[in-house]
């Protein structure tokens, strides 16, 4: 049985993840402190300690466009610390495979679509979350690098845009799902007849349930080496996780407003910020896995509203 530590296992992801591995009976021990993984010493302390076979890496100071803006520095730098703190842990004490996760959003502003791996690094970045993407680009290199260097097996996975249960729904630091949902549910109770939606509505996003990329996460980290490498190749050494299907954001809003049998006005702020106008990525090496998402957006949104 395999001793595994999933960093951040308190956050969408991650707890999904945890919820998953427990079911399977895959983890050896749970600890449930507190772990400050911005504190180098501390963390390292820590590896030391439990000595973990398995790593995922799914803690990450996260948010949407504002939060993103605003925070810049906050964002690239707590990034950098807490994955940098925790690959040099698992090198240093031995842990035998790590799962990062990545984002979508270090790929090219205005990239081919859909948006296959080879395409990091051949275009400038959206503004609005550069900081953030940069912190994701170091973090996959990082892995890249020791993969090379040291011959370690540690794997990336970079994501769509994710939603599900334990999703944030910070008025500052949601994304545009969580965004939504929070607006519509709360206009809704409060029998508002108008919302208003940042930007002209016409960007695209692809959305997958946590639930579904946890499986798919928890595929990769287990496949085996040979088989990660060949996927991935010599270079941008990571895989594409997404639906396959993207939604502009004023089909979306209607959606959510379907779902919830909420009849309203819907006004577009045009004053601010779009984001990328476009980011559906190629998930086309998971086909040689086997895997596939199994639940649709309008089945996870649902399930979002009923337990909102």
């Amino acid at each position: 049985m395999k001793k595994i530590f999933i960093a951040g296992h308190k956050g969408m992801v991650g707890s999904v993840i945890l919820n998953k591995l427990i079911k399977r009976n895959k983890i050896y021990t749970i600890d449930k402190n507190k772990l400050n993984l911005i504190d180098q010493n501390k963390t390292l302390d820590y590896f030391k300690k439990n000595k973990f076979d398995q790593v995922y890496m799914c803690a990450a100071k996260v948010g949407g466009i504002y939060a993103n803006s605003r925070y810049s520095a906050d964002f690239i730098y707590d990034n950098l610390q807490i994955q940098n703190n925790c690959i040099i842990s698992a090198y240093k004490t031995g842990v035998k495979r790590i799962l990062f996760l990545g984002s979508s959003c270090i790929y090219p502003k205005k990239s081919k679509i859909p948006i296959k791996e080879n395409y990091l690094l051949s275009g400038k970045l959206e503004t609005t979350n550069e900081a953030y993407a940069i912190a994701k680009i170091a973090g996959l290199k990082l892995c890249e690098s020791f993969n090379n260097q040291y011959k370690t097996d540690y794997r990336t996975v970079m994501p769509t845009n994710l939603y599900g249960p334990n999703d944030n729904y910070d008025d500052q630091n949601s994304h545009v799902l969580a965004a939504l949902i929070k607006k519509i549910q709360y206009a809704k109770m409060n029998k508002k007849k108008k919302i208003t939606v940042w930007g002209d509505g016409l960007s695209k996003r692809e959305f997958l349930h946590s639930n579904d990329f946890a499986d798919a996460c928890i595929k990769i980290m287990n496949i085996s080496k040979k088989k990660y490498f060949n996927l991935t190749g010599k270079t941008n050494q990571f895989i594409n996780i997404g639906y396959g299907k993207d939604i502009t954001i004023k089909a979306l809003t209607k959606l959510i407003c379907k779902i919830a049998n909420y009849n309203c006005k819907i006004e577009y702020d045009k004053r601010k910020p779009n984001g990328t106008f476009r980011k559906l990525i190629d998930s086309s090496k998971l086909k040689e896995i086997n895997w596939s998402p199994k639940i649709s957006l309008e089945e996870g949104i649902k399930s979002i509203l009923d337990n909102y």
